[in-house]
C-alpha cells in the first residue's frame, strides 16, 4: 500500500500537482513512517510550493532516518536556501559532499548557496528593493486554491500553456511582464488580487453589428493612421474592486462559524462534557453540512456516551454524505471504523459480530489503517471465543464421547475419533476425551496426532494418569525409548503400582539394554541412529566440547573414561547416546 500512494504522489509530482503529491506522499508515510525516501519526495514537494518550513522538517527527518544518503542533505539545503538561511544551507550541502564527492546536484547547490549568501551580504548595505506591488499573491499553495474556486480560472488550469505561466510567475513574480497581453493572466490576477479588471479589448457589452461598423477598413485606417499624429501609449489596464455577492460573504461566515463550534465541540470532548460536545457538533452541521466531521466527531461522542443507536446513525449520514461530496476516503474510512466500534459493542451472539466485521473490511478498503486493521483482527478473535462458548455443553460432549466409546470397542476408529472431536468442541476441557482420543490415533498410527492428545491430556490434569500411559505408548511406538522411560517414571509418581506403566518400564528397559549390548541388528541400529541424529537434545550432547572429550577418552584413554563415569551429568548423556545407537560399550 506504501508503494501505491508512493507512486500517485511521483505521478502528481511530474504532473506539476503538488497539492496532491503532498497528499499521497503523506498516506505512504502513515503505512511506512521508517522509509527516509517518503520524506525526501514530500520535502520536494513542499519546497515546490514554497512551503519551505514544511520542507525542512521533512528534509531534517531524511537526514535523521538515513544520515548516509546524500539525496537527503540536498533537500536540506534546498530548504534552507528558501528560508534564506544560506550559512546553513552551505553547511547541508558540504556535509552531502562528504558522502558523495562527486555528486553534480550537491555541487551545483553549494555553489547557489554561496553565491546567495554572497548577495545576501551585499544587500545589506544597498537600499531595499521596491514593494512587489501584487504583495503575495502569487506565493504559495494559496494561489492555486484561488484559481481553482473560481469557475473561469478553474478552467484555465486545464490549460498547459496557462498552468506553466502561472508557475514561472510564481517562481519569478517579475515575469508577469511577459506575460501581461494574455488576457487569461489578467483574469487570473484579477481572482488573485480580488478585484475586476476592466481589459483595453474588452468589447463585451457592444453589440456584434455596431462592433463591426466602428472597424474602419484597412485602407481607411492607413490614411487616417498617416494624417494623425503619433499616439500616446495606452496606460495601463484600470483596477476596480470587484464585489463579492453577499450569499458568498455568508456563505464564508457560517464555514467559519462551523469551524469554530467544531473546536468547541473538540474541548468539552476532551473535558468529558459529551453534552455540550453534542450541542456544539449539532450547530456546526447547522451552519456548514459539506464537512462530514462534523457528523463523525458526533458518531464518537455518542459512542462514548453509550449511545449507539445514535452513533450509527450519524456514520451512515457521514458515509452518505462523504460520497455525495466526494470527501476524502480516510474520513469515510473513519466514519465505517465507528460504526463498527458501535456495532461491537451493541454484538450480544457470535453472529452479531458479522456486520462489525463486514463494517472494518469496508474501512480498510477505503484506507487501509493500523488501528482498523487491529480492530477487524480483535472483532475476528471475538466471534469464535463467543461461538465456542455458546457451543459449550457438557452434556452433549459426554453423548459424544460414549458415542466414541461405543466405536471404539468396535475397532472402528475413525468414526470414534470424529466422535471424540465433536465431543471436544462441545467441551474443550474434559481430559478423559483427550486421552481416547489419542488411544484411537495410536491404533491407526497417527502418532504425531496422538502424542499431541496424551500431552494436552497430561497439560489440563496432570494426574490423570492415563494420560502417561498413552502418551508413553505413542513414544515407544516411535522408538523413542528414553523418553518413553521418562514419561512412565513421570506417572509412576501420581500412582507407584500403576501395572500398565510398570509394563511400559519394563518394555523400555529392555529396548535400551538391546542397544547397549550391541544386539540391534545393522538395519535396526542404522534406524536408530538416523531417527536419534533428528532429536535436538542429542544433537546439543553431541555438540557439546566437554561430551567430545569424554566420548574420545572412552576410545582412547580408559582410566580418564572411568573418572568421567563418576560425574552423574556425564553418565546420564552417555546412556542416552547409548539407547540411542550413536555408542556401544563392549
Amino acid at each position: 500500500m506504501a508503494d501505491e500512494a508512493k507512486a500517485k504522489g511521483n505521478a502528481a509530482f511530474s504532473s506539476g500537482d503538488y497539492a496532491a503529491a503532498i497528499r499521497h506522499f503523506s498516506d505512504a508515510i502513515a503505512l511506512s513512517p521508517t522509509n527516509h525516501v517518503l520524506y525526501s519526495n514530500r520535502s520536494a514537494a513542499y519546497a515546490s510550493i514554497q512551503s519551505y518550513t514544511e520542507a525542512l522538517t521533512d528534509a531534517k527527518k531524511t537526514v535523521e532516518l538515513k544520515p548516509d544518503w546524500s539525496k537527503g542533505y540536498s533537500r536540506l539545503g534546498a530548504a534552507h536556501i528558501g528560508l534564506g538561511q544560506h550559512s546553513d544551507a552551505v553547511s547541508a550541502y558540504k556535509k552531502g559532499l562528504e558522502i558523495d564527492p562527486n555528486n553534480d546536484a550537491l555541487k551545483s547547490g553549494l555553489a547557489d548557496a554561496q553565491s546567495a549568501a554572497a548577495a545576501a551580504t551585499r544587500s545589506r548595505s544597498a537600499p531595499p528593493p521596491s514593494a512587489n506591488p501584487f504583495g503575495d499573491a502569487f506565493s504559495g499553495p494559496e494561489m492555486w486554491a484561488k484559481l481553482t474556486a473560481d469557475a473561469t480560472t478553474r478552467v484555465y488550469l486545464q490549460q498547459p500553456d496557462f498552468v506553466k505561466m502561472m508557475q514561472d510567475i510564481q517562481k519569478d513574480p517579475s515575469n508577469l511582464n511577459l506575460y501581461l497581453k494574455d488576457q487569461r493572466v489578467m483574469r487570473a490576477i484579477g481572482v488573485l488580487l480580488n478585484i475586476k479588471i476592466q481589459t483595453a479589448n474588452d468589447d463585451s457589452d457592444i453589440p456584434e453589428a455596431e462592433a463591426e461598423a466602428s472597424s474602419p477598413s484597412p485602407s481607411q485606417s492607413e490614411r487616417k493612421r498617416a494624417a494623425e499624429p503619433e499616439r500616446e501609449p495606452e496606460p495601463e489596464p484600470q483596477l476596480e474592486p470587484m464585489e463579492i455577492p453577499d450569499e458568498e460573504k455568508e456563505a464564508k461566515e457560517k464555514k467559519a462559524q462551523a469551524q469554530k463550534e467544531k473546536e468547541a465541540g473538540n474541548a468539552a470532548y476532551k473535558k468529558k462534557d459529551f453534552d455540550t460536545a453534542i450541542q456544539h457538533y449539532s450547530k456546526a452541521l447547522e451552519l456548514d453540512d459539506e464537512d462530514i466531521s462534523f457528523l463523525t466527531n458526533r458518531a464518537a461522542v455518542y459512542l462514548e456516551m453509550g449511545k449507539y443507536e445514535e452513533c450509527l446513525k450519524d456514520c451512515d449520514k457521514a458515509v452518505e454524505r462523504g460520497r455525495e461530496l466526494r470527501s476524502d476516503y480516510k474520513m469515510i474510512a473513519r466514519a465505517l471504523t465507528r460504526k463498527g466500534n458501535a456495532l461491537v459493542k451493541l454484538a450480544k451472539s457470535s453472529k452479531d459480530y458479522d456486520p462489525a466485521i463486514e463494517t472494518y473490511q469496508k474501512a480498510l478498503t477505503e484506507h487501509r489503517n493500523p488501528d482498523t486493521l487491529k480492530k477487524l483482527n480483535e472483532a475476528e478473535k471475538a466471534k469464535k471465543d463467543l461461538e465456542q462458548q455458546e457451543y459449550f455443553d457438557p452434556k452433549l460432549a459426554d453423548d459424544e464421547r460414549e458415542k466414541g466409546n461405543e466405536f471404539f470397542k468396535q475397532q472402528k476408529y475413525p468414526e470414534a475419533i470424529k466422535h471424540y472431536t465433536e465431543s471436544l468442541r462441545r467441551n474443550p476441557k474434559e481430559p478423559r476425551t483427550y486421552s481416547n482420543r489419542a488411544a484411537c490415533y495410536t491404533k491407526l498410527g497417527a502418532m504425531p496426532e496422538g502424542l499431541k492428545d496424551a500431552e494436552k491430556c497430561i497439560e489440563l490434569d496432570p494426574a490423570f494418569v492415563k494420560g502417561y500411559t498413552r502418551k508413553g505408548a505413542v513414544q515407544f511406538f516411535m522408538k523413542e525409548y528414553e523418553k518413553a522411560l521418562e514419561t512412565y517414571r513421570e506417572g509412576l509418581k501420581h500412582d507407584p503400582n500403576n501395572q500398565e506403566m510398570l509394563d511400559g518400564i519394563s518394555r523400555c528397559v529392555q529396548q535400551i539394554n538391546k542397544a547397549s549390548r550391541g544386539d540391534l541388528s545393522p538395519d535396526e541400529l542404522k534406524e536408530r541412529q538416523a531417527k536419534a541424529m533428528q532429536d535436538p537434545e542429542i544433537q546439543n550432547i553431541l555438540q557439546d566440547p566437554v561430551m567430545r572429550q569424554v566420548l574420545v577418552d572412552l576410545q582412547e584413554s580408559p582410566k580418564a573414561a572411568q573418572d568421567h563415569m563418576k560425574n552423574p551429568m556425564v553418565m546420564n548423556k552417555i546412556q542416552k547416546l547409548i539407547s540411542a545407537g550413536i555408542v556401544q560399550m563392549k
